[in-house]
């Protein structure tokens, strides 16, 4: 069964435009009140990202978690992973964070975590659902949920993150500019750092509720690149709006994105002696240079769906520690419950300080395959398995690309698009099979 609400990863929209209103958030919190608190703690944590929807929706939230009888615990502006946290330590039955991400301030969105700081299971969602479908009913005045701000949640974060790294770490001579997107990290991500003994550089950190992901951040690192080269900085860190992705950029001012990241944690965990259960769990979009460079540290990549719901199922099931995507979403878990940005960043400074190395020097040991995806709209939905002609291009492609390539033809699931992706080791081909079978795939559609 489809659900009406929640996607992927919660429900998110337009400010304004339905769901995304103040009326349905008040209602959403008293269904996600009555779902949640039916057994065990009645105690729900709410925090946000910087944008100004935030505090229209807070309130609404709070107001159909009171009217459901459960008391709510305010955290304020709080990347999504320190919730998670909090949610666990505070022994609450949830969390509710409230974000677009990566999105511009104009968007905004509600993610719910379980009483163990992971996303939610599709039957709480779908009984919240079947809950919003029911009147609203206030329970009686003397039960009414209780209100309470926790001051001290950044500090309780703060200290978790630092906590992730062995205990006599220094970051002492590392210069670093640390990009917060004007989001949840503004307040937390420098303090970490320079905690931890290094110089920090902050950049983005002054959040208007309305500047937040604008032009900065792990999407947009281009201020960041030109930062590091100007301030002479050895990297540079980049958040998303939420905090749970991070993008690094090295001395040179190149990105090191995700899968890279997640390469240079991997070879550090085997080399410290961490078991990582022999694999690491990537995405159909994760490079090949990743796959090939975990083969030869003996490592298996085994690939999911892109997102991190699926990452984590995978982790789970195979009872393994360590996945991410390409966009800077790692997960740790041996350090945390959900993909962290500050954590993920922090394990690869360690890294650089068990090897000696540059964080220029330690990416180099993956070497990245060109890569292009072609986005290819769609007037209605179309079964490309189906469709011979573009199937015979397909495997036209692999043919030339060989074992030094991939074809993938993924429908998005957020727009009406199908990414034609072709990756292998010659660029110039790649973009050339690329645009033939985004050609064939555009006219399959149209038809």
């Amino acid at each position: 069964m489809e659900k009406q609400y929640f996607g992927t990863d919660g429900i998110r929209g337009h400010v304004g435009s339905y769901p995304i209103t103040a009326e349905f958030m008040l209602k959403l919190g008293w269904a996600a009140g009555k779902v949640l608190g039916a057994g065990g703690s009645k105690k729900v944590l709410i925090g946000k990202d910087t944008r100004i929807s935030g505090y229209m929706f807070e309130s609404a939230l709070e107001a159909g978690l009171s009217a459901a009888g459960v008391n709510i615990a305010l955290l304020g502006p709080m990347p999504t992973p320190g919730i998670a946290y909090l949610t666990r330590t505070l022994r609450a039955c949830a969390g509710i964070v409230i974000s677009a991400s990566h999105n511009p301030f104009y968007d905004n969105g509600i993610k719910f975590l379980s009483r163990d700081g992971k996303k939610l299971p599709d039957e709480i969602e779908y009984q919240i659902e079947a809950m919003l479908a029911k009147p609203l009913e206030t329970v009686e005045g003397s039960l009414l949920g209780k209100a309470q701000r926790i001051a001290d949640a950044s500090g309780r974060y703060i200290e978790f993150c630092k906590s992730t790294v062995p205990g006599s770490t220094s970051f002492s001579g590392i210069k670093m500019v640390v990009d917060c997107a004007n989001g949840a990290t503004y307040h937390i991500a420098p303090s970490v750092f320079t905690e931890l003994g290094a110089t920090v550089i902050p950049l983005a950190a002054v959040p208007d509720g309305l500047n937040i992901n604008l032009e900065c951040g792990s999407t947009k690192p281009f201020a960041l690149q030109k930062a590091v080269k100007e301030q002479g900085a050895d990297l540079g860190i980049a958040f998303d709006g939420d905090g749970d992705r991070v993008i690094m950029v090295d001395h040179l001012g190149e990105i090191v994105d995700g899968d890279e990241l997640l390469f240079v944690i991997a070879k550090d965990h085997l080399r410290v002696g961490t078991v990582l259960g022999g694999a690491v769990v990537g995405t159909l979009m994760s490079n090949l240079g990743l796959e090939i460079a975990l083969k030869e540290l003996g490592l298996t990549m085994h690939r999911v769906q892109v997102g991190d719901r699926y990452i984590m199922d995978r982790l789970v099931a195979d009872n393994l520690i360590l996945g991410g995507e390409g966009s800077g979403h790692i997960i740790c878990l041996d350090k945390t419950t959900t993909g962290d940005g500050i954590i993920s960043a922090l394990q690869v400074l360690t890294a650089m300080l068990h090897s000696g190395a540059s964080l220029h020097e330690l990416k180099s040991g993956m070497s990245k395959y060109p890569q292009c995806m072609i986005n290819v709209k769609l007037r209605r939905k179309t079964d490309l398995s189906r469709c011979s002609t573009v199937q015979n291009a397909v495997r036209d492609a692999e043919l030339q690309l060989g074992n030094m390539g991939r074809v993938l033809l993924r429908p998005s699931g957020t727009e009406p698009v199908v990414r034609v992706m072709v990756e292998g080791a010659d660029v110039t081909r790649v973009n050339f099979l690329a645009q033939a079978l985004a050609s064939v795939v555009k006219e399959a559609v149209s038809a």
